[in-house]
């Protein structure tokens, strides 16, 4: 747990740098969007933590991304492009947005599916071999992680990597594209980075082990909570089992 949210954000940065300066020859990151993430990113692209990161070694997808037209400002790839991918110059191709311009959703998440599998290499996910080398989440202050919401029927899925959500749970209330719970926990780590009060409600449930979205996060490596003590329960976040 972290005083402030300003020293949360520095030690996100710093370790999700360590993380990404140790990737070999091909790795893969997950990225999130939502207003906790974009200081972290910012951070990031900054010296002097950028030189760390490998650029040329790594391709940059997403989490989730709501279902409007490319560029729009509600766009998840649009806010990771201008404060954290256009800043570091990562190559156009090694930025996969999820395809929003398509007839609906599911079609999105299908087409998105079907890049994961070709970076992949491979259409079925093996713990041996993850999809990403890290995956970035935040959480919503429902318990939602990307797009998965609180009695959705994605939050069930366990067969396909991406779905389509027609109707948001939470706001703004637009249609989403979302990886799934198996397609997030093929990942070597896993950071969830909390901030805020309204969080402490959905952080405590979590802890006391109810069924929302963020308690069935998992990964084939470590899951780390970075939470600041506006989020932070009573009960602290290393307490949990």
């Amino acid at each position: 747990m972290f005083e402030t949210r300003a020293a949360l954000v520095a030690a996100a940065a710093e370790r999700i740098a360590a993380i990404l300066a140790e990737i070999g020859a091909r790795g893969a990151v997950c990225l999130t969007g939502g207003s906790t993430i974009v200081p972290v990113y910012e951070a990031l692209a900054r010296d002097p933590l950028r030189a760390k990161i490998p650029v040329d070694r790594i391709d940059w997808f997403f989490g989730d991304d709501r279902f409007v037209p490319a560029g729009h400002a509600l766009s998840n790839a649009v806010q990771a492009r201008d404060a954290l991918l256009g800043p570091l110059g990562v190559p156009p191709e090694r930025i996969h947005a999820m395809p929003t311009d398509t007839a609906t959703p599911q079609a999105a998440a299908d087409a998105y599916a079907r890049t994961l599998a070709a970076h992949h290499g491979a259409d079925r996910l093996d713990p041996a071999r993850p999809l990403f080398d890290l995956v970035l989440l935040g959480m919503g202050a429902d318990g939602h992680v990307a797009s998965l919401f609180p009695g959705q029927a994605g939050v069930e899925e366990g067969a396909r990597w991406v779905v389509g959500v027609d109707e948001a749970g939470h706001p703004p209330h637009v249609p989403r594209v979302s990886l799934t719970l198996p397609a997030l926990a093929s990942s070597r780590a896993l950071l969830f980075i909390v901030a805020g009060p309204d969080k402490r409600p959905a952080l405590s449930r979590v802890l006391a082990g109810d069924d929302l979205p963020a308690a069935r996060v998992r990964s084939a490596g470590p899951v780390l909570w970075l939470v600041d003590r506006a989020a932070a329960p009573e009960t602290r976040i290393e307490d949990r089992p």
